[in-house]
């Protein structure tokens, strides 16, 4: 921006009664008044200017978005750049003006300018710490998010990776910082970096077994890290340490299947159990999507609206490709029945994820699907007894998780004991 322009006296004045008058002034009044006063006076009103810019731009108009959000976060930006360095509000007015921009601009499909915009936010943050001489944590979580949509998993988890040493006291505490390692879990496995992977999932799991100990979160989460872990665990050769991971999960589902939860909590268990049933591998061998994915370990609501969008939508095409499928498992199940189970279980899964935070219609979207997975699954262990008992496992298991969040305990707790007796690792009933 160019101060040095010569500013008419008179608009000088109006603008500074617009903003001392009383009475309500609107967004845009607001925003013209420190377009001219930041011309005299940048250093008090440049960040005024940046923060009344980004409040315009997400005013809304008779329900509809303004046409021009764009054009003033860009703004916005462009005057949080232009705020002398020295000023000590400069770092947060720009955080926050390429914060929002970044939004924008994702909403907008425009992926490569939003993150290079998350990157600068994280370049911020680092300027900040070396001042404060504190380790770098601000900007690193979206940044690394960004870098997972685009398949760019081992950037991502070196990112998180710093995230974690930065935040290693509080992630110790548990708490929100159990998310942040649903992410880290998530992409370390996604770059192929199986062992980091799994250490970081111990260390889950215990951080949620003493929450849960101390009554600082629900044991349900403690469950679902459990269930999650065994799967990883047996995805890379390590049956016994999963199985006893299982014992471990089947001693919490019968206790919550005894006297419930100790306290009650806020409900966040279920987006918790959402994350982890669509870990890595949750959908077999099925190809990964053409362009952005879901970046694995972060909960629906901070995923890119784009990727969302098609992350859901497919569901109609594979409920069709289902629908299909399910005569010709009928007629030649030797050739079909397989493909049809794993292909339910992708539709089960999305629809799973995409109906958790929609708890009028959860139980009676989502049950069905769970029940049919079942089914489908004791068809395949009928003919194919020793593959058949292995997805049938995993399908009951699948059915107890979502019982469980749905707070059917006793349900959950027979699928979960039927589920081992088809591992072969039934424990006490």
């Amino acid at each position: 921006m160019n101060h040095s322009r010569k500013v008419d006296q008179d608009d000088i004045v109006r603008a500074r009664n617009v903003l001392l008058a009383s009475g309500r002034r609107t967004p845009r009044e607001e925003v013209d008044a420190y377009r001219v006063l930041a011309q005299v006076s940048p250093a008090s009103y440049l960040p005024r200017l940046a923060r009344a810019l980004q409040a315009l731009g997400f005013e809304n108009s008779h329900r509809h978005t303004r046409p021009d959000r764009l054009a003033l976060c860009e703004e916005a930006v462009a005057v949080a750049r232009s705020i002398d360095p020295g000023e000590p509000t400069r770092a947060d007015v720009l955080y926050d003006a390429l914060d929002t921009c970044q939004r924008v601009l994702y909403s907008r499909g425009r992926r490569e300018e939003g993150l290079a915009l998350r990157a600068e936010m994280v370049a911020v943050g680092r300027a900040q710490a070396a001042v404060s001489g504190t380790p770098v944590v601000r900007g690193l979580e979206v940044w690394a998010r960004g870098l997972a949509e685009e398949g760019r998993y081992d950037e991502a988890a070196d990112v998180l990776a710093e995230l974690h040493m930065a935040d290693r006291p509080k992630t110790l505490n548990g708490g929100s910082h159990s998310w942040s390692l649903l992410e880290w879990i998530a992409v370390l496995h996604d770059a192929g970096r199986f062992g980091e992977a799994l250490a970081a999932f111990e260390t889950l799991v215990r951080m949620e077994r003493e929450e849960a100990a101390n009554d600082r979160g629900p044991t349900a989460c403690y469950l679902y890290s459990l269930i999650g872990y065994a799967q990883m665990l047996d995805a890379h050769g390590r049956g016994e340490q999963a199985g006893l991971a299982r014992q471990e999960a089947l001693a919490l589902l019968t206790e919550l299947a005894d006297t419930g939860e100790r306290k009650t909590w806020s409900g966040y268990q279920r987006s918790f159990w959402a994350v982890l049933l669509s870990f890595p591998g949750a959908e077999g061998d099925r190809p990964a999507p053409r362009g952005p994915r879901p970046p694995s370990g972060a909960t629906k609501l901070q995923w890119s609206r784009d990727v969302r969008e098609r992350y859901f939508d497919s569901r109609h095409a594979l409920r069709e490709e289902v629908d299909a499928l399910a005569p010709l498992a009928a007629e030649v199940p030797d050739r079909h029945l397989a493909d049809l189970v794993g292909l339910h279980r992708v539709l089960t899964i999305r629809s799973a994820v995409h109906g958790e935070s929609h708890r009028c219609r959860y139980a009676e979207d989502v049950r069905h699907l769970f029940d049919e997975g079942v089914g489908l699954a004791r068809r395949l262990a009928r003919h194919e007894p020793v593959r058949g008992a292995r997805e049938l496992a995993r399908s009951l298991i699948d059915r107890s998780t979502y019982r469980t969040s749905a707070f059917q305990y006793g349900p959950a707790l027979d699928d979960f004991r039927e589920a081992l007796s088809c591992l072969g690792e039934a424990g006490p009933t």
